[in-house]
């Protein structure tokens, strides 16, 4: 027994020694897991060679073997992976917690809203049924006073005037809007009503809901932010920080209460949307203040004759708008970060502007676009970029490229307002007031020490001109047409008129440019994206614009011009988002104080309907793949009443430098320049128009081209005949579901016309999205253009096989989008698309796994 056990303590020990040998188990000294982990910190996937160095290099690793040190370098990556999933995990876990909370707690708000309702409506049941015939008219005014009653959402209680030296008496106005504004964020006081697409969830924007039948408008939002709560209320109380309508913003009273918080008496001006409309201000009070449960409070309301307490300032040129009790809720998180309601309750006073522009001002979902999902949004990308989360573009930090949005937002806002303490004054008209030209001689006014760090205004007497003009679109969306704007610039563009705005900042005498007809612009485009936001609701790029090479007397200008550009709202499921495009230009340097002098285009839907969803209409032949078998094509957009109504106001404004000798010749530039991009614009939104006859299929095909039904029939039996597989896996029957198969493909699919230089006809889902174009605008893009030397080499060569068999395969390669970016792909496949009679009817291209680089 005992040699027994003893052979079997040798087998154990023998084993023991084979896994130390082949490396299974060491044990490492603290020194030598700390020498590890420093070379770990530099490199956490050493090659061979350096783990050999790094034997000889440090002796205390001398007697491990190189294949430990790779096991322990493997070991220590799938640690740290773990690490950091767990933390994403445990953030995660956070988050929905924090969001379940909130739900629960939107709820209860919920069933208390329904309670009251029904309680209202068997109230009015009871007094309808009581009313007697004789009785009739007294009835009803008791009922109808009674239901005022009971549905007058926001109660404004009758003060008398409170002395502005008194702090009792705005302490009573604090505490009072305190508890109007609780009573609307997490009470029944408004009835809400949540927007279409906003769908919680842990990296949502949050729950947006908007008012329904109250006095004024409002719009309300609950979410998550992954920031400390005094941050956040530090964040919203600087308006101009986030609010791109605010002018400005001034505190003039500041008294600090005994609870630790502080009223203040705050003085606010905003711009207006459009030239067709007056701008807004606010005389307000603000109280910050903590509650019992630790939560922050930040609420405001509008200081009136009829709540009481000091008269604010009167400023001519400006509409009092009221602010009815609004406000944050702050409160912190388990884990960090904040919970937060918003709520923006304000009466504009419609009343004041042209009937067709008060939608502008009496809808909610505007409200929400603008200043409550604005708040929201701006919350999360500080807290984004606090963690550093947004990377560095250019070389530049978070911050700078989100002031340069500011200064271009604030800067086309000044121009389409045009005040007059900016220094603004209008100029006489031609007799035509469709155009108003507008000038400040003033530039260091309204531009301040970016205007005195440049040349752009050095020469003695220069000054700036804007000319602006608005109009109304019929059955246009405002994301759409703004798209098209920025992606199809030479569709309105003059590139003479962009050397002249890029010559200001040279202090070049560069003459006055002739306006050009329409598609004046002679280059091509380059977008060079620089920063987003976190949910990708606004860009900011740098636009370079080729092929121009003006040359003037002396004055060459480069080849290539620049343009800082900011695009927003494209969304076109953003319910009430004013789309916008605006851009300056740029010299090469770049630097963070050049000055810009903003122009572009702003599109605001005016006519919102809650009961209908937004649309989604894109340039494409989505709107064929609902139709019917007999063929006929069907609007996406076509409703129980057939037919899409939509109006929008655009806005255009457009600036430039000017010498006081030229002021004329550059006023007459511009009115002429801005009419000529009128007159393109109208002409895209009825090429875009999702209501115009015959716009069914959005696509404009040339004379002779076959329906979509068909084209898509003769691709797929082409690829069959000449590769001898099918195009898809299952060949459908119908031909509205082969069509469908062939839009949603997921590799890009695209035809061309069979030319000395073809031209695209036809594209599917993919293919628009690598060409970064839609099907109306395809027509313009060439084989040529998207293709790099080695693709026109590779095709060339096989062209003849394609035109004898019917089918070839080119190597992997890049082509470059409309926009100028490249998209490798690993294979293209080229074959001839027959008719149906057999005849060769265009060139079909498939790229394969496609992506950009």
């Amino acid at each position: 027994m005992e040699m027994v056990a003893s052979g079997k303590e040798a087998g154990k020990a023998q084993q023991h020694a084979a896994a130390l040998e082949a490396g299974k188990y060491v044990r490492y000294t603290p020194e030598q897991v700390d020498a590890l982990e420093r070379v770990y910190s530099e490199c956490p996937k050493p090659s061979s060679l350096r783990r050999q160095q790094l034997i000889r290099e440090c002796p205390i690793l001398s007697n491990i073997e190189p294949k430990q040190i790779k096991v322990w370098f493997q070991n220590r990556r799938c640690r740290e992976k773990q690490r950091k999933e767990a933390s994403r995990l445990q953030t995660v876990n956070r988050k929905l917690n924090a969001m379940n909370k909130l739900l629960m707690e939107e709820n209860d708000r919920l069933q208390k809203q329904v309670s009251q309702l029904v309680y209202e409506n068997g109230y009015m049941r009871q007094q309808i049924h009581s009313t007697s015939v004789a009785t009739t008219d007294n009835s009803c005014e008791s009922v109808v006073a009674s239901g005022q009653h009971h549905h007058q959402q926001n109660p404004t209680p009758q003060h008398p005037p409170r002395d502005a030296n008194n702090p009792a008496g705005l302490l009573a106005i604090a505490e009072e809007t305190l508890t109007q504004f609780l009573s609307k964020a997490t009470g029944t006081a408004v009835d809400w009503v949540q927007m279409v697409g906003m769908k919680p969830g842990p990296d949502s924007i949050g729950i947006i809901a908007v008012s329904h039948n109250c006095s004024g408008v409002a719009a309300r939002a609950c979410g998550l932010v992954g920031l400390e709560p005094t941050k956040v209320a530090e964040i919203l109380k600087d308006r101009q920080s986030w609010y791109r309508d605010c002018r400005c913003l001034d505190v003039l009273t500041v008294i600090p209460t005994a609870n630790g918080g502080n009223i203040e008496l705050v003085y606010m001006q905003t711009y207006a949307p459009t030239t067709l409309a007056v701008a807004r201000d606010f005389w307000t009070l603000r109280y910050t203040t903590a509650l019992e449960d630790g939560s922050l409070v930040v609420c405001e309301r509008s200081l009136t004759p009829t709540t009481g307490g000091p008269p604010g300032p009167s400023v001519p040129n400006f509409v009092k708008a009221e602010m009815l009790p609004s406000g944050s809720l702050i409160r912190p998180c388990d884990g960090g970060g904040s919970m937060i309601h918003i709520v923006d309750h304000v009466d504009l006073d419609a009343w004041s502007v042209p009937e067709v522009l008060r939608p502008l001002y009496e809808s909610p979902k505007i409200l929400a676009q603008k200043t409550t999902i604005a708040a929201l949004r701006h919350l999360r990308q500080i807290a984004h970029e606090s963690n550093g989360e947004v990377p560095f573009s250019m070389g530049r930090q978070p911050a700078i490229l989100r002031t340069f949005s500011q200064r271009l937002s604030r800067g086309f806002n000044d121009a389409v307002n045009g005040f007059v303490d900016d220094g603004w004054s209008l100029l006489g008209s031609d007799g035509i007031e469709d155009v108003t030209i507008a000038i400040n001689s003033s530039p260091n006014k309204l531009l301040g020490t970016h205007a005195n760090s440049s040349t752009m205004f050095s020469a003695l007497g220069s000054g700036i001109l804007c000319a602006k003009a608005s109009m109304l679109l019929q059955n246009v969306p405002p994301a759409m047409l703004v798209r098209f704007l920025r992606e199809h610039r030479s569709e309105w563009a003059d590139c003479g008129i962009d050397a002249y705005s890029a010559a200001s900042l040279r202090a070049c005498p560069f003459a006055v440019p002739g306006v050009r007809p329409s598609g004046g612009f002679l280059g091509s485009q380059v977008i060079l994206p620089l920063a987003h936001t976190a949910e990708h609701e606004e860009f900011l790029e740098v636009v370079r614009l080729e092929g121009h090479g003006f040359n003037q007397d002396d004055i060459i200008l480069p080849r290539d011009l620049y343009l800082l550009q900011l695009c927003s709202g494209i969304d076109e499921n953003a319910a009430g988002a004013c789309a916008q495009l605006v851009f300056a230009p740029i010299d090469e340097s770049f630097d963070d104080d050049l000055p810009l002098l903003p122009s572009g285009f702003r599109v605001i839907p005016l006519d919102l309907k809650s009961d209908s969803p937004s649309a989604t209409r894109t340039l494409d032949l989505a709107s064929t793949l609902e139709t019917g078998s007999g063929g006929t094509a069907r609007s996406v957009t076509d409703s129980s009443s057939g037919a899409y109504n939509l109006r929008s106001v655009l806005t255009i404004a457009f600036q430039f430098t000017y010498d006081n000798h030229l002021r004329d010749s550059v006023a007459t530039m511009a009115r002429q320049y801005v009419r000529s991009v009128v007159t393109s614009v109208q002409r895209v939104a009825m090429a875009i128009s999702p209501s115009r006859p015959g716009n069914q299929l959005g696509v404009k095909n040339p004379p002779g081209s076959p329906e979509a039904h068909t084209l898509a029939q003769w691709i797929s039996t082409s690829y069959r005949a000449h590769s001898g597989v099918e195009l898809f896996r299952a060949e459908p029957q119908a031909s509205d579901a082969l069509l469908k198969l062939l839009w949603h493909h997921t590799d890009a699919i695209m035809c061309c016309s069979l030319k000395a230089s073809p031209v695209f006809t036809f594209s599917n889902q993919a293919g628009l999205d690598m060409l970064e174009t839609t099907l109306i605008a395809l027509q313009d893009i060439t084989l040529e253009r998207i293709l790099d030397d080695n693709g026109r080499k590779a095709l060339c060569s096989e062209f003849p096989k394609i035109m004898q068999q019917g089918f070839a395969c080119l190597p992997p390669g890049i082509c470059l989008s409309s926009m100028g970016r490249p998209a490798s792909y690993e294979q293209a496949v080229a074959w001839k698309v027959l008719n149906d009679d057999d005849s060769p009817h265009c060139l079909a291209f498939m790229f394969l796994n496609w992506t950009f680089v």
